[in-house]
């Protein structure tokens, strides 16, 4: 079995961590509804990663490099997966019509609800892993299948309602057709009925299911630990909210992204399949997976997808080139700090 470096105290410490966290996002920063702004959105974000990285540093001081590069690789990998579900939020809060200010409690309550099950996945795939050792494989063949699956289809609208753990509650659970304020649900005539809010939050958390399928065997990839696999995959969902509010008007623009995130499920899915033969580096993984997703990025900021006409508007700014050579400088900013960020750490 995979030595972890998880004790009692580290996952109690960081459980009580996360919760109190949660607790003075819900009940001092957000104790009132209202509609978040991008300024905040980005001051959240900013927060939520500087916390991460704090706790990587953590790692890197007290159980050295290796272990360190194991959480940054998992929380890359899952900090990229998780724009999948900003891309589903986009469409379920647009199909259920959420006013703006109601949107931050749905994700909240959302998020603690993917705490347990993310757990739950966890504690079950470490087991099965530990005991099984051939499940790697399946897990690898998994992963890769789901990567060629999402490189080659096509775009389409996505429903929620046809979910079958929603349809399943909309069945079993009574509701009301309109909205009561923060409520999610409400007592009418000595009956409980299940507000649209509700409905919204069971939506959310059928789709958190299927891409937890996803991201925890991708991060079993990076390394066999629970303890790391558990607090990588967490850090990343707990800024997830902050980076909805964040980028949900700009999604459009990431047209490649896609693609990038599909040959990463491949690459880690050959990874574990890779792993009875060859050990790919932890280091090798971080820059494969840092170079595929950089490379989507500037892709879509660099060039049009196919069916998007060029621009006839001058630009403001100067010549017809300016506004790429912007892109572009901005990427290469962009680049060089991740690659000096990722040297400061590999490097003795």
């Amino acid at each position: 079995m995979h030595e972890s470096i998880g004790t009692p105290w580290l996952w109690a410490g960081f459980v009580a961590f996360v919760l109190a966290m949660l607790a003075l996002d819900l009940g001092v920063f957000h104790k009132k509804d209202h509609e978040i702004t991008v300024r905040e959105a980005l001051a959240w974000t900013g927060v939520w990663i500087a916390l991460s990285l704090l706790f990587n540093a953590g790692i890197y001081l007290w159980f050295g490099p290796e272990r360190a590069l194991e959480f940054l690789s998992g929380y890359v990998i899952e900090k990229a997966l998780s724009v999948d579900n900003i891309f589903v939020f986009i469409v379920v809060f647009s199909v259920f019509a959420v006013p703006s200010k109601l949107q931050h409690r749905v994700l909240l309550w959302g998020i603690l609800s993917a705490l347990v099950l993310r757990a739950i996945f966890v504690v079950v795939g470490a087991a099965l892993l530990s005991r099984f050792h051939w499940l790697g494989y399946v897990f690898g063949a998994f992963l890769v299948i789901t990567g060629v699956k999402l490189l080659i289809q096509r775009d389409g609208e996505v429903d929620p309602r046809k979910n079958p753990l929603f349809r399943l509650f909309r069945r079993a659970v009574p509701s009301v057709e309109e909205f009561h304020g923060g409520r999610f649900t409400i007592l009418r005539a000595g009956k409980r009925y299940a507000t649209p809010l509700l409905l919204v939050l069971v939506a959310i958390e059928g789709t958190d299911i299927v891409f937890a399928m996803d991201s925890i065997p991708a991060i079993f990839a990076v390394t066999r630990d629970p303890f790391i696999v558990f607090t990588s995959n967490i850090f990343a969902i707990l800024g997830l909210r902050a980076l909805y509010f964040a980028l949900s008007g700009m999604m459009d623009k990431f047209h490649y992204l896609k693609y990038g995130l599909a040959l990463v499920l491949m690459f880690v899915g050959a990874k574990m399949l890779l792993a009875g033969m060859y050990k790919i580096p932890i280091w090798a993984s971080l820059a494969v997976i840092a170079a595929l997703l950089a490379g989507s990025v500037i892709a879509s900021l660099v060039r049009r997808p196919p069916s998007e006409p060029p621009s006839s508007k001058p630009d403001p700014s100067g010549g017809p080139g300016s506004g790429i050579t912007r892109k572009v400088g901005g990427a290469a900013v962009g680049g060089v700090v991740l690659l000096v960020g990722v040297a400061m750490i590999i490097l003795p």
